[in-house]
């Protein structure tokens, strides 16, 4: 009868083995191996280092561009005065001859291989014979060339301010009373655009445009 309460006992030994499944539960816990999570830091570092390498190309390039972006506006205000000072040629002629000689500058710039279309001609004294023989067709189909810009036009000082520029403007100082002339000279200098040629008196010529024409 003794040995029948040791036999519980040995159970009760039993019992610690099953502790030991317990703390087996422990092992198979390694929860560490669900670590492809830090395989997962390593995918970001990845694309990490070329970001910011791209940026840094981008920058040097901006920087190009900007360099030529100063330089540009410098070289139009260089033309822009070189075309406010046309140049000016006197052929001295008398007030008689100053329309032959407006004529022969004429063609020279025909010959030369300017188109007629850039040519204005204007007169102090009596008008040009083409002027005068299209005016009596009356005015509306006399600007009317003028507009079209096919030929050379000829006007008159005293209308010669409807006139728009042209690269080169020839002036025969014909007679006409010394106002008229003093008036057209100067507006003649700033409708050429690139050649002011007048056809005169030098002195006279001298003393509206300033002396060493």
């Amino acid at each position: 009868m003794p040995l029948i309460p040791e036999e519980p006992q040995i159970h009760e030994s039993a019992q610690g083995p099953r502790a030991t499944p317990a703390s087996g539960r422990v092992a198979p816990t390694p929860r560490p191996v669900p670590g492809p999570r830090p395989a997962a830091p390593s995918r970001p570092g990845r694309p990490g280092p070329l970001r910011p390498t791209a940026p840094a190309q981008r920058t040097p390039r901006d920087v190009a561009v900007a360099k030529p972006g100063p330089s540009g506006p410098a070289a139009p205000t260089a033309s822009d005065t070189a075309v406010a000072t046309p140049q000016i040629q006197l052929v001295p002629a008398s007030a008689e001859g100053a329309l032959d000689a407006a004529e022969e500058a004429v063609d020279l710039l025909l010959e030369s291989g300017r188109t007629p279309g850039d040519v204005l001609v204007i007169t102090t004294g009596e008008p040009h014979p083409w002027a005068a023989h299209e005016l009596s067709f009356g005015e509306a189909s006399y600007w009317a060339q003028h507009d079209a810009r096919d030929d050379v036009f000829y006007a008159d000082a005293a209308v010669a301010g409807r006139a728009t520029s042209r690269p080169v403007v020839v002036v025969a100082v014909n007679g006409g009373p010394a106002a008229v002339a003093a008036t057209a000279l100067p507006l003649a200098l700033g409708r050429a655009g690139a050649l002011l040629i007048v056809c005169g008196d030098p002195q006279q010529i001298n003393s509206v445009l300033g002396a060493g024409v």
